[in-house]
């Protein structure tokens, strides 16, 4: 009787140490796999930063559709306010070269009351431009190199009529910029320029920082 009541005595500790120990090693390895999910989503997000494209404005707004090709949309906003539009770049990067990015641009452009000269006499203008470019950029590591060069077709009229003072044309485009992206923020900096004197206020050199948050 001593002997098996001693004997059961003995086995309720041992059956509790078994649980806490089952209990410490499942938790454990719950512990684990939340860490490894949290370090793939990491992961993740960091893939989806490297393979932006390098024309790309923000990660973020960026749309990728299950063919592999990506879009980018944004307005534009001059900075001394004449100025207004939008700009749309579709583009892909070539499967046998993953760090190249090639795009087709559309841009449209509207500027109000754009002060101007014709014949030595000052004039505000209405000008509307629409226009497209083919784009191309090279990733090296977290620096993006692009260029991009194309056509645009625009019409203008003064503000107050003044005989043959409304003119049309068509002007080329090119473009140059830079994107940096570094842990916390994005970087990009961007030369625009049209070769036509007319549309010379839509030359723009842009420079932004992101910080997401």
């Amino acid at each position: 009787m001593s002997s098996r009541h001693t004997a059961s005595r003995h086995t309720a500790p041992r059956h509790t140490i078994t649980a806490l120990l089952a209990a410490l090693a499942f938790g454990t390895s719950l512990g684990a796999v939340g860490a490894e999910g949290s370090s793939l989503a990491e992961e993740v997000v960091r893939q989806a930063d490297q393979h932006s494209p390098a024309y790309a404005s923000q990660p973020d707004n960026l749309m990728r559709l299950e063919n592999g090709v990506v879009i980018d949309g944004h307005d534009i906003e001059s900075p001394d306010g004449y100025t207004s539009g939008f700009r749309l770049i579709a583009g892909f990067s070539p499967f046998q070269l993953p760090k190249l990015d090639l795009g087709a641009e559309f841009r449209y452009h509207h500027s109000d009351e754009m002060p101007t000269r014709l014949d030595n006499q000052q004039l505000l203008v209405n000008t509307v431009s629409l226009g497209g470019s083919l784009v191309a950029g090279v990733r090296l590591g977290r620096l993006g190199l692009y260029a991009k060069s194309g056509l645009v077709g625009w019409e203008g009229d003064a503000v107050i009529p003044r005989g043959d003072s409304d003119e049309t044309g068509t002007t080329r485009v090119r473009g140059f910029g830079a994107r940096l992206q570094l842990p916390g923020f994005t970087s990009r900096l961007e030369l625009e320029e049209y070769d036509s004197p007319d549309m010379a206020h839509l030359n723009l050199l842009t420079a932004s920082i992101h910080i997401p948050f």
